[in-house]
């Protein structure tokens, strides 16, 4: 049966309670047959998040996984399972098997940040879709690298930037940079206090040698956002941060770990406007922040998770716009089944619009060339710490060997 345009009742369709109905009897339910397979490189965390996301989205479907971690494998096999049920799920033995199998069309990167350069240098061979998280590199030159790659490959190349996709950016993008609610922005900050950096296979997040350190690793979200607020490449970048609370005495392998866990970053763009970035890895909560303000008005929105048992607004927006316009306030969110697929819904809709973008639909989805300046600006702001200097961002790419 070929469904009408009736709305959509997935958390219904996704309830085992009516499993009894028989495929032939389901039309509300009804799933779409997947038109795409992906393979998944990397089965972590953030790899069995997309396996989750893309069998709920129904347009694709998981068709295998590569990694060298027995153990993540394993688990990922476990949530397709649940996400699948009956389906098979291969497991690859090689890189080179999983990029060029000719039963999918499509790859998802989630592995360690510093094995992204060598695993795409092997995925683009395969002509195929490529979906690669976030930070696309650990360095300048290997971003660069990418960015060109991606530049010269036929198929979609999207940066998993998937922070345009939680529902308080979402509206605050809509509002700001389509609707143009507050005018032209002038200033933008940024702040995200959350717990110290997660475990990891290995504990590579712990060292900036294979993170890309705090500011690349973690921030290059929130630098890809400030980035596309302010219409504009980014000039000098000054931060100042530190190692106050976290891993100041963790080791692991012999090797001691040496990222940030605080920093406040400046920005200055080419076009005047001014962004700052305010980091704490020591908080016993998760809260982010943005204010913009514009000419006309100011857009201010937050995301928070505080574990506490009292119940309170996780998300709200307000746009202040004095006598100019009508003032609104709101709780963007999406859907619960959605926002609990992973990072408030974005992992969710990056996928949509990877299918989007596949599809050739218009999507807001981070290029590789946005996802270049995203790792500029947090390699800048991490020199700037060590230097205790301003960077100024043309001279930091000539020193990598970039001319703009």
């Amino acid at each position: 049966m070929q469904r009408g345009k009736e709305i959509r009742v997935t958390p219904y369709a996704m309830n085992p309670a009516f499993g009894y109905l028989p495929d032939g009897d389901r039309y509300l339910f009804a799933h779409d047959q997947p038109t795409h397979r992906f393979n998944v490189i990397g089965s972590g965390l953030n790899g069995m998040e997309h396996i989750r996301v893309t069998q709920m989205e129904g347009r694709a479907t998981i068709h295998g996984v590569f990694d060298t971690c027995s153990h993540s494998v394993a688990a990922s096999q476990k949530v397709f399972a649940q996400a699948a049920p009956g389906a098979k799920l291969v497991v690859y033995d090689s890189l080179e098997a999983t990029c060029n199998d000719p039963a999918v069309d499509g790859l998802i990167i989630c592995t360690p940040n510093f094995s992204h350069i060598d695993i795409v240098r092997v995925a683009a061979k395969s002509g195929k879709h490529i979906l690669l998280e976030k930070p696309m590199a650990t360095t300048i030159p290997d971003a660069y690298e990418i960015a060109q790659i991606a530049d010269a490959h036929s198929a979609i190349f999207q940066i998993g930037l998937q922070y345009r996709y939680k529902p308080i950016y979402v509206e605050a993008i809509h509002a700001a940079l389509e609707r143009k609610a507050i005018g032209e922005i002038k200033t933008i900050t940024i702040l995200e206090h959350r717990v110290p950096f997660l475990d990891k296979v290995k504990q590579w997040n712990k060292f900036s040698k294979y993170s890309g350190g705090t500011l690349v690793e973690k921030c290059c979200h929130y630098f890809d956002l400030m980035n596309l607020f302010a219409g504009a490449r980014p000039v000098s970048v000054y931060a100042v941060g530190s190692r106050a609370v976290n891993f100041l005495d963790f080791e692991y392998a012999g090797e001691k770990s040496d990222i940030l866990d605080n920093a406040f970053v400046i920005v200055t763009y080419e076009n005047g406007v001014r962004a700052s970035f305010n980091l704490c890895m020591f908080s016993p909560m998760f809260y982010e922040e943005l204010v913009l303000c514009g000419d006309e008005g100011r857009l201010k929105a937050f995301e928070n998770e505080d574990f506490l048992p009292e119940a309170r607004p996780s998300t709200h927006l307000e746009i202040l716009c004095g006598d100019h316009r009508p003032t609104q306030i709101s709780q963007p969110c999406y859907p619960a089944f959605i926002q609990q697929s992973g990072h408030y819904g974005a992992t969710y809709f990056e996928q949509v619009n990877f299918i989007n973008n596949i599809e050739g639909k218009e999507t807001r989805t981070a290029s590789a060339a946005e996802g270049f300046w995203s790792v500029v600006v947090g390699a800048a702001a991490e020199a700037s710490v060590k230097a205790d200097k301003p960077v100024l961002v043309n001279d930091l790419l000539r020193e990598n060997g970039i001319e703009r």
